[in-house]
């Protein structure tokens, strides 16, 4: 081989160790290039979320007072109603041993007012003849008047157990089912022909009609064991109708339940709160409605996403990396305040100058870059 192509491959082979060392180089470099992100000054609300549905303030059940059969419905769902307007009529249906037993009253009754007046008649006489003493003869005649009126009540009863009412009693024939307060009917769960049971100390009776004033609302719903704590009454309420899109309604809590009811596992707090109602909208009795209940609010406080939040695999604590250098970061444990879901408030550890390393961005720069 000559000393010129030897000289020549000594050139080559210089050149081809240097694309090697270059090339080394340039794959030790760090290829990932991580964006950063500084904390920043926001308002921070803590919210909750209570699943119910909008009732009326004030219901009102109607029950009849006597059992029978609905003879007539004059109302209907939906109409406004005053105290004393009739809704239905009740057609009474005998029952056999009270017919019975005042169909026998009546003939006792009858057999004693008929011996009561001969001895009356009869004593009248003697009295007026001068033959018995006054005495004698006011106490036959007050027999006669106790006589009287039995008979007069045993027809009373048979009047009652036939028609439900009798004579001289005027409007207060329970036959007719008047409402009992204004406002409006949203349900009359019976029709004509319908058998009701009247409202007594054993049983609350047949609903004939639910009357309830639907210019009062409030929202009833629930709320779990975990943040009931956090509830005080009068807090102010945002709540949302499946109905009406694009509205919400502002609400004052007024009641939290001293007992809560287990439900799938967890135990939920019934609340109450006042709804201020729009003109412009009618609200239904029962829309499913939400409610957003503010548990905690700080304005102007430091705080960063929680995206970029890490925790220790052994110690559990919470920490962020800070850019110390170009591409150098440094561990930086941190205190934590309170959480919207998105931001969190931060207590310690970094300050507003400080530029937090992206992990998000950094694992998919370096996972494309792999897959190149």
């Amino acid at each position: 081989m000559s000393k010129r192509a030897k000289i020549i491959l000594i050139i080559v082979a210089i050149l081809f160790a240097a694309v090697l060392i270059w090339f080394a180089k340039k794959n030790k470099k760090n290829i990932v290039q991580f964006d950063t992100e500084k904390p920043f000054k926001t308002t921070i609300v803590k919210k909750t979320v209570a699943t119910g549905k909008v009732v009326p303030l004030e219901e009102v059940e109607i029950k009849p007072q006597i059992a029978g059969i609905v003879a007539k419905v004059v109302a209907e769902e939906g109409q406004i109603v005053k105290a004393g307007d009739l809704i239905a009529t009740v057609r009474v249906v005998p029952n056999v041993e009270a017919l019975n037993s005042a169909n026998n009253e009546i003939k006792n009754a009858q057999l004693a007012y008929n011996n009561a007046k001969v001895q009356y008649d009869r004593n009248k006489s003697l009295f007026e003849k001068g033959v018995i003493a006054r005495q004698d003869f006011e106490n036959s005649e007050l027999n006669f008047n106790n006589a009287k009126q039995r008979l007069s009540n045993g027809r009373s009863n048979m009047d009652i157990v036939k028609k439900g009412t009798t004579a001289g009693l005027g409007n207060a024939a329970n036959t007719n089912i008047r409402a009992t307060s204004s406002g409006m009917i949203v349900e009359i769960p019976i029709k004509k022909g319908y058998q009701v049971i009247q409202s007594n100390s054993f049983n609350a009776g047949t609903t004939i009609a639910t009357i309830a004033d639907m210019s009062k609302m409030i929202f009833e719903g629930k709320v779990d064991e975990s943040e009931v704590g956090k509830l005080i009454k009068g807090t102010k309420l945002d709540v949302s109708l499946g109905a009406i899109e694009d509205n919400k309604f502002p609400a004052i809590l007024n009641f939290i339940a001293p007992k809560g009811t287990e439900e799938g596992g967890a135990v939920q707090f019934k609340i109450k709160a006042d709804v201020t109602l729009d003109e412009k909208y009618f609200i239904r009795a029962g829309y499913s409605a939400n409610a957003d209940i503010v548990l905690q609010k700080k304005d102007s406080v430091l705080a960063i996403k929680e995206a970029l939040l890490r925790f220790d695999k052994k110690t559990e604590k919470p920490y962020v990396e800070i850019k110390t250098g170009e591409d150098t970061f440094e561990k930086k444990e941190l205190e934590l305040g309170i959480s919207d879901g998105v931001n969190i408030e931060i207590l310690s550890g970094v300050s507003a100058s400080d530029e937090i390393k992206i992990w998000n961005k950094a694992s998919k720069d370096k996972k494309d870059k792999d897959e190149d």
